[in-house]
């Protein structure tokens, strides 16, 4: 018996990233914990089940109920899709194991529950000393909405979701080692006509490595968003012809922009990733194969 408290389970997928620990404590440490009926999922995505033992540890150490579910592959989809089955709460929310939640994350989240059926926080990114300074101040690594944003641009970092409103939506496993899955995921819950709703006080922190911290990254990055993008245009029917000319005008007018803004660092920057990400598109149109984002992360 949970005397009517909401229950709500809470999934982490993981691949050999012992910041897992860390997540897991602040789980732990929530205020809203004692007020529902709280259950994390560990997907161990590792061909092994590697984890196994230190969840088992923290399970213990930090009074935390955690289910642990082994899910090989090497895919972060099949990770996913096993948090799906393996859920029960009224209310399945998930966060990445590199992450680490303020303490009023969960209360915060839930606090839009009763107008929304997916509720996308805030994952803010906290960048090392030898990152660039145009990086920094660009939050190019940060996840949150802006006013232009479209629900099915949603990530699967900081999210809440009703369960019952996503009953027999999957992650594609053909995404799950070039990304964009959760992009396809909330495309489909919009499809259905799932209520949204953002949460901009719902924070998660995410310490992001050297190797992340560079232009060539974020290129990388907004290239294959722009990939995931297009296939979501074909998916609605429009045609390469009438998608690559209007794509590569984009292009050619973020690069000018890019130019004119040489200046500032970072505003150069962001036109220069807006530019990579319609090279995406053409690139996916014309039918190039998607990046492996995950393989190379």
């Amino acid at each position: 018996m949970n005397g009517g408290l909401l229950r709500v389970d809470l999934a982490v997928c993981t691949y050999r990233r012992w910041s897992l620990m860390e997540c897991l404590e602040s789980i732990a440490a929530q205020d809203m914990r004692r007020l529902v009926d709280l259950r994390v999922i560990v997907a161990d995505n590792n061909e092994s089940p590697m984890m196994a033992e230190a969840v088992a540890h923290a399970a213990r150490d930090l009074a935390l109920p955690i289910t642990y579910v082994h899910a090989p592959a090497k895919n972060i989809s099949v990770a996913r899709n096993a948090c799906l089955d393996a859920a029960e709460g009224d209310w399945l929310l998930f966060i990445d194991d590199d992450e680490a939640a303020r303490p009023n994350w969960l209360a915060r989240l839930l606090a839009r529950r009763e107008e929304a059926d997916v509720i996308f926080g805030v994952s803010e990114a906290l960048m090392g000393a030898g990152a660039p300074g145009w990086m920094r101040s660009g939050a190019f690594h940060s996840n949150r909405f802006n006013g232009n944003d479209k629900p099915h641009n949603g990530y699967t970092c900081n999210v809440a979701m009703r369960r019952a409103a996503i009953a027999g939506l999957r992650f594609a496993p053909e995404l799950g080692t070039v990304g964009g899955e959760d992009t396809l995921f909330f495309h489909e819950a919009m499809r259905r006509g799932l209520r949204f709703a953002y949460a901009p006080d719902a924070v998660v922190t995410e310490h992001i490595p050297d190797h992340r911290a560079t232009l060539g990254w974020l290129l990388r990055r907004r290239f294959r968003s722009g990939q995931t993008h297009q296939m979501l245009l074909a998916r609605e029917g429009r045609r390469a012809i009438t998608v690559v000319p209007v794509a590569v005008f984009k292009v050619a007018c973020c690069l000018l922009a890019a130019l004119a803004n040489g200046f500032s660092r970072e505003r150069a920057a962001a036109f220069l990733a807006r530019g990579w990400f319609h090279c995406g598109v053409v690139a996916a149109a014309l039918g190039r194969r998607h990046v492996q984002e995950y393989a190379a992360a």
